[in-house]
């Protein structure tokens, strides 16, 4: 984060994906707690989302989901089949190409294939 010249622009969607994955790891971590995460480190981990938002290094975009849902459609109907792409991972890259966005940052390596296909650099 530190390394970004401008605000980090990020959908509803991710901030929504975010939070409710924090909920989930409480939830493992209440039924094995060898799994998921406590719930003073979930809530140290939205302060510090909520943090990041004040501070100006995350940016909530103004999203079309109509035209996001297009994209969704179109890269799902070239992608899937060969891919094995999930819906959320190809919201996430319908709304970066929704965007305008060149630059694509993900963990997942699937969903890195996918943004590279659609000609967004992906860094290491």
């Amino acid at each position: 984060m530190s390394r970004q010249p401008t605000a980090l622009e990020v959908s509803s969607l991710l901030f929504y994906e975010f939070r409710q994955s924090v909920q989930f790891q409480v939830f493992r971590y209440s039924k094995d707690h060898t799994q998921g995460y406590s719930l003073a480190v979930a809530q140290s981990a939205l302060a510090a989302l909520q943090s990041d938002v004040k501070a100006g290094a995350l940016h909530l975009a103004a999203v079309d989901w109509a035209d996001v849902h297009q994209h969704a459609e179109r890269l799902s109907l070239q992608h899937t089949r060969s891919g094995g792409h999930r819906t959320v991972d190809i919201l996430h890259v319908a709304t970066a190409l929704h965007l305008g966005a060149t630059e694509f940052l993900t963990f997942d390596s699937n969903q890195k294939k996918l943004a590279k296909a659609e000609g967004l650099s992906v860094p290491v």
